[in-house]
């Protein structure tokens, strides 16, 4: 195998780690108007992400690098195409970021009013868009060879079509989803049986709209690898509904997070084994002389690649025992007591 896809198969990796850690704040973050009844459990409903939401979005910080450092012509393609949605969505992520450090700074129920909204909106922008940009990667873009590279020729329209908005609703459902699956397994009390009841109905409605979105992406590119994933997306989400409905909170939320992961693993591997691809961005109006970027025509020099790889070797298992502590510290539920003293 070499380096070029085995960094392909590595930037997979790290939008897996992102989409299911970070995917979950979302979840958390769009539930706020739903199950915060109250200012104790709206306090509770954010500190339950409160130590980790950061670290969370290392994942996407560290595969946009990736991304640059090793496929640098995918990256100059997706960041001048995708401008406009990346914008939209990096704004999303900075006022979510601000409102989690604003909100308690007045003791004002109008100025936390404010910010929760900023959160509410914060998080269910990305969780929209990541879904329409990576299933538009999925199914094609209009481009046409500039440079030894590519430019995509279909504007911001062309990241709007049914099988891409599709992807971002089903993105938006299953982090919902995911996120009320996490504070039934973070919080107690009523708190808790709510966040059960929207996890259920969450899963529930996002289920049609998922089985539609993956049978849509295996229609497109019916190979065995897509296939499988796909099925087990839809048979990890058919479990985590059924896990939430008996109160099994850990068995749940890993089988939500195994659906974002699966869900997530199925478009990367309509990437992969599209027919002549490997792809990184095919072009949905291929001609005998370009048919989009591939694993091997966009990648770095197989020195970079190779540099890259021992540097990887070396920081990702480090990343990756960090976060297990940091999770591991911050088990606990979240508690009324505990916000009560919290707060004194």
């Amino acid at each position: 195998m070499d380096l070029s896809l085995i960094w392909f198969l590595l930037i997979g990796f790290m939008f897996v780690m992102y989409f299911v850690l970070d995917g979950f704040d979302f979840g958390v973050g769009m539930s706020l108007p739903v199950l915060g009844r109250s200012e104790t459990d709206r306090r509770r409903i954010i500190n339950a992400i409160g130590p980790v939401w950061d670290l969370n979005e290392t994942w996407l910080i560290v595969a946009g690098a990736s991304l640059f450092a090793a496929f640098p012509e995918w990256y100059a393609t997706m960041f001048s195409g995708f401008f406009l949605a990346l914008l939209v969505l990096l704004l999303g992520l900075i006022v979510r970021a601000v409102s989690f450090e604003f909100r308690h700074q007045r003791d004002s129920a109008r100025w936390r009013a404010g910010w929760d909204l900023c959160i509410v909106v914060g998080s269910a922008i990305p969780a929209l868009l990541w879904g329409v940009a990576f299933a538009s990667l999925a199914q094609g873009l209009p481009m046409e060879p500039h440079q030894g590279g590519a430019l995509m020729t279909g504007g911001l329209l062309s990241l709007l079509s049914p099988y891409a908005l599709l992807g971002g609703i089903t993105t938006l459902g299953l982090f919902l989803a995911h996120g009320a699956v996490f504070l039934a397994l973070k919080t107690d009390g009523d708190l808790k049986q709510r966040a059960h009841a929207l996890a259920g109905r969450a899963l529930l409605g996002t289920g049609v709209v998922a089985v539609v979105f993956l049978a849509w992406t295996v229609a497109q590119n019916p190979t065995p690898l897509v296939v499988v994933l796909s099925a087990l997306a839809a048979v990890a989400l058919v479990g985590a509904w059924l896990m939430n409905g008996v109160g099994r909170d850990g068995r749940a939320f890993a089988l939500t997070a195994a659906t974002v992961a699966f869900a997530v693993l199925a478009l990367f591997g309509s990437l992969l084994t599209r027919a002549g691809g490997p792809f990184v961005m095919p072009a949905s109006n291929p001609t005998a002389d370009f048919v989009g970027l591939t694993v091997a025509n966009a990648s770095s020099s197989p020195y970079t690649l190779e540099v890259m790889t021992w540097a990887a070797l070396i920081c990702l298992p480090l990343v990756l025992a960090y976060q297990a502590w940091t999770y591991w510290v911050f088990r606990r539920r979240v508690t009324v007591a505990a916000v009560e003293a919290a707060a004194h």
